[in-house]
């Protein structure tokens, strides 16, 4: 075993000692779940009779002998969303092989799935961050009936993984393994796809070209292609021991496909308490994979929702993480990998140069991840560098390939894009933010200019429309935190800002919102907290301010004199309410009303048994110590 990298074993040892309270106070709770509810023998005849009352045949007998191990599947299937579309299929696929092994399968409940890619720029896309929440609660309804001695959470997608890994660990005395659909075969090129977009908001090309070109790039079942938010989960569900090795990137309806997810059902009987290998997912996620996520992030320039979903995530199983060990660890985390936005190729290029199996090896070889963890696959990280491939028919795992296929897409830790992960904490007056500058040209990562302040993506668009922003300026974009409207990703900005960069201008973005995987090369501050809502500081900023991005130093700040800035009042929203009606958002005023800031995860669940609570105070001394 490599010895771990000194930035590695420095940060990994501030989590542990940062979390030891609500870590300890997290397994306590594991065990005494286990001692307390061991499965269906803790059902009293009429709870299990009702447990097994819509069954049928062998399972109902099986489960009414409480003699062999139980499955509960919690799946986010729709038929709407390409990624969600094959779950269809997999519940009996997994009963199947449940049987097969002297096991039992149940549909336990579904969880909702929304696409920010159809929501995006919609009243829908406010409720999209809160949707991790419900679908968290979700899950926790689908497991509650403690009918179950495992789980296997079928997702993919932006809310969706966070949402089911959030829920399950919450349950985290029940063996768990994440199922995933695989990615759509690769439509038009990424790069072609963003041309098209920037003509239309220049009205060089029709509405009907668009949709056209949209179609070609979106055009069947799997995750969409680009190395988004969706893919990230899938990356970090393997990197963090809960697929089994090198299933995140296999195409939907192929016979690997089907055959991985039979293995899946085998497998998590295998952990069970009853077949004597038990692995609970509380377990599993523990400090050292949750910085193994951390790492592989950085390593492939991955979604900037992870400073949002790794951290909300992390809490769920009592480990506390903050902008400070993403920023440590990014420094000295080479980039491997250049996945669009970060480059051209899509995440099917980047699995059939070498996937994540080459990754983890070299991260592995490189003492940049936790080797000494437990996994679904069985102790040690290195499972992670095998394949599966399916020779004379049967499912075989074969070590990662020597070298890469194609070093523009993946490359060896010697020879890296770039030596830095390539995500930025952002800190000054204005507040704390982060930055990815991954696909930042680096004379575009430091931006003096000023302010043009907005209080909705709209108004940008207006603006950009009425001519108004050909010149260099930084746009900040308030109102858009967790508080005030759900904290909804602002993809109408990046064609626009991406057409005045072209044009020759200076901009940037700076805003208390979210951008997301898909952001790119404009150099854009995002997730900016405290946000507005909750008196941040951008909410200071006023038209004409001189505003600097350093994305080198990390430096966020305004040319202001330093009293007048003191005195300065925070801005107030001229018409809140109408983020508050319509489309549900009625529904989601307590999400709202109770959101915590970007860098707790913008999260509803908290504080942590055993955690103090959190003050202005205690959060500036925690972070003056890092």
């Amino acid at each position: 075993m490599v010895s771990p990298h000194s930035h590695l074993m420095k940060v990994t040892r501030r989590v542990i000692e940062r979390s030891k309270p609500t870590r300890e106070a997290y397994l306590a709770r594991i065990e005494a779940a286990q001692d307390r509810f061991p499965a269906r023998g803790a059902l009293s005849c009429a709870n299990l009779a009702h447990g097994f009352a819509g069954l049928e045949g062998r399972d109902k007998i099986a489960i009414k002998a409480i003699r062999e191990p139980n499955i509960g599947i919690v799946s986010s299937y729709n038929e709407m969303l390409s990624a969600h579309a094959p779950y269809k299929d997999f519940p009996e696929i997994i009963k199947k092989a449940a049987r097969e092994v002297g096991g039992v399968a149940q549909f336990a409940g579904g969880v909702p799935a929304m696409c920010d890619g159809v929501t995006q720029g919609n009243a829908g896309m406010e409720l999209s961050l809160f949707s991790r929440e419900v679908i968290a609660m979700s899950t926790a309804v689908a497991l509650t009936h403690n009918m179950f001695d495992a789980a296997l959470c079928l997702g993919v997608c932006d809310k969706i993984v966070p949402g089911l890994l959030i829920g399950a660990l919450q349950f985290g005395h029940l063996p768990t393994i994440f199922v995933p659909a695989g990615p759509m075969t690769s439509g038009i090129s990424n790069d072609d796809k963003a041309k098209v977009r920037q003509k239309f908001a220049t009205g060089q090309c029709d509405r009907e070209a668009l949709l056209e070109s949209e179609a070609a790039a979106y055009h069947g079942h799997g995750t969409c292609t680009f190395y988004g938010t969706a893919n990230s989960n899938q990356m970090l569900m393997e990197v963090m021991g809960l697929h089994l090795p090198g299933s995140a990137f296999i195409h939907p309806h192929t016979p690997l496909r089907d055959e991985l997810t039979a293995a899946a059902a085998r497998r998590v009987l295998e952990l069970t308490v009853e077949r004597g290998n038990y692995t609970p997912i509380g377990h599993v996620i523990d400090e050292k994979a949750v910085i193994n996520g951390i790492v592989a992030l950085m390593a492939t320039g991955g979604s900037t929702n992870h400073t949002l979903h790794l951290v909300a995530m992390a809490r769920a199983a009592g480990i506390i993480i903050d902008w400070n060990d993403f920023d440590e660890l990014s420094a000295a985390v080479p980039l491997l990998a250049r996945v669009y936005p970060n480059g051209k190729a899509d995440v099917n290029h980047f699995h059939a140069a070498g996937g994540i199996a080459f990754l983890v090896r070299e991260l592995l070889d490189g003492g940049l991840l936790h080797e000494d963890v437990k996994t679904v696959a069985g102790e040690g990280l290195r499972h992670y560098t095998e394949e599966p491939k399916l020779l004379d028919g049967k499912l075989t795992w074969v070590p990662a390939v020597e070298k890469s296929a194609d070093t523009a897409v993946l490359r060896p830790l010697p020879e890296p894009f770039q030596p830095d992960g390539g995500l930025r904490l952002m800190q000054g007056r204005i507040g704390r933010g982060v930055i990815k500058i991954s696909a930042v040209a680096p004379d575009h990562r430091l931006v003096r200019a000023p302010a043009v302040v907005f209080d909705s993506q709209e108004a940008v668009q207006e603006a950009f429309d009425r001519g108004e922003l050909e010149r260099d300026f930084v746009a900040v974009v308030r109102f858009q935190g967790a508080r005030a409207n759900g904290m909804p990703e602002l993809h109408r900005l990046t064609p626009l800002l991406g057409v005045l960069q072209d044009k020759g201008f200076h901009v940037a973005l700076v805003t208390d919102g979210r951008m997301s995987g898909a952001s790119g090369k404009v150099p854009a501050v995002i997730h900016v907290s405290p946000e507005t809502l909750l008196h941040g500081p951008i909410g200071k900023v006023r038209d004409g301010d001189i505003v600097v991005i350093d994305a080198v130093a990390g430096v966020l700040d305004v040319e202001v004199d330093e009293a007048e800035w003191s005195a300065r009042p925070v801005a107030q929203p001229a018409h809140q309410e109408s983020n508050e009606v319509g489309f549900g958002r009625e529904l989601f005023g307590v999400f709202r009303a109770a959101a915590a800031p970007a860098e707790l995860g913008a999260s509803v669940f908290g504080p942590l048994v055993g955690e103090a609570p959190a003050t202005p105070a205690t959060a500036a001394a925690a972070r003056a110590t890092h």
